[in-house]
């Protein structure tokens, strides 16, 4: 059989069985309106937090409450390139994007990513190694204490909301909470629960800086805060560009899950062999299927046909993330063996 026989389509988004959920390979049916309102909750939280941390870090002259502020800054910027993400990788494929705009919200994310270096990270390097080379007045802490304290209030329903759907994941796909984190392709939600999380040790490493201003009379320390504070931003920066870079460069769906597919397709009728497969993480929810297959010799064309439907069935049966599968038959090693000796 020379003709490629593709079938391909949409499924509603819903949490994925058997190998699929112990890899993490897939979500809650309504991840991305709970992912939307965790993005909104820390943008809301993150704008509010910036502007206090600016009012107080110009009238206490502190060096790591600036660079707090620009953390939080940079957060807000994040929070709206991830919303922005979120909501044009939602638009359904068209003729010129046939496989869609999954991957689009992997750019986005990208680019807070270099959002969160920029503004959070290189900023607060360049304010607390300027402190500490021409030193800094000190002025009133009151205010900076007061604003941290409100700040990690915010950070902390944030962070807490962000955890929480995490977690909630986690349990559906019976994996533990770090793992799913770790490995999960929405990226959105990683961003947000890593940024608070580093949020809320800059609230305290600037907390230490204040502290040690203040018993000391020395402005070295605030230095030292907002350097370590710049060191923490580019580390999650970092952190989150490698995980976006990874899914658009191509991240196959997990081993367990490509066992499993070569398990249903060699289960169907004619089906000899998966000469070849390759996988795709589109987004959190879409799950990209090309496999070349070897057929029976015997199998007519009507067999054939009918093996590709029962296979794309089965396929989507397991594992209902999968949005497209192509499969082509093609000759398997003993078949091509025997028509290069009877060449």
């Amino acid at each position: 059989m020379s003709d490629e026989r593709s079938h391909g389509g949409e499924s509603g988004a819903a949490e994925e069985s058997g190998a699929a959920e112990e890899s993490g390979a897939a979500e809650e049916s309504d991840g991305a309106p709970e992912s939307t309102f965790t993005v909104v909750v820390a943008a809301a939280a993150n704008l509010g937090i910036a502007l206090a941390k600016l009012v107080a870090g110009l009238i206490s002259g502190s060096s790591a409450m600036l660079s707090e502020s620009a953390h939080s800054v940079a957060d807000t910027v994040t929070e709206v390139m991830l919303l922005t993400a979120l909501k044009r990788s939602a638009k359904p494929a068209d003729e010129g994007h046939p496989l869609g705009y999954g991957a689009e919200r992997y750019i986005w994310a990208m680019l807070a990513s270099v959002a969160t270096f920029v503004g959070g990270a290189v900023f607060s390097l360049y304010d607390g190694i300027h402190t500490l080379v021409q030193g800094e007045e000190l002025g009133n802490p009151l205010i900076s204490y007061l604003v941290l304290v409100v700040a990690f209030l915010l950070e902390g329903f944030s962070l807490r909301t962000g955890l929480r759907q995490v977690r909630r994941a986690a349990t559906v796909l019976d994996v533990p909470a770090p793992h799913y984190l770790r490995r999960t392709p929405d990226t959105a939600v990683k961003a947000v629960v890593m940024e608070d999380s580093a949020a809320l040790i800059g609230l305290v490493l600037a907390a230490g800086g204040l502290l040690g201003g203040q018993l000391t009379g020395s402005g070295m320390w605030d230095g030292i805060a907002s350097v370590l504070i710049g060191v923490l931003l580019a580390y999650v920066a970092w952190v989150l560009g490698r995980s976006n870079a990874q899914l658009l460069i191509g991240r196959p769906l997990p081993e367990d899950v490509r066992a499993g597919i070569r398990e249903e397709l060699v289960a169907v009728a004619h089906i000899v062999d998966v000469v070849e497969l390759t996988t795709l993480i589109q987004g959190p929810r879409e799950m990209f299927i090309a496999a070349k297959i070897d057929f029976r010799d015997a199998a007519s064309a009507e067999q054939v046909e009918q093996s590709c439907e029962e296979a794309e069935r089965r396929l989507r049966e397991r594992y209902p993330s999968v949005r497209r599968v192509y499969l082509d038959p093609t000759p398997g090693r003993g078949q091509r063996r025997r028509t290069a000796e009877d060449g």
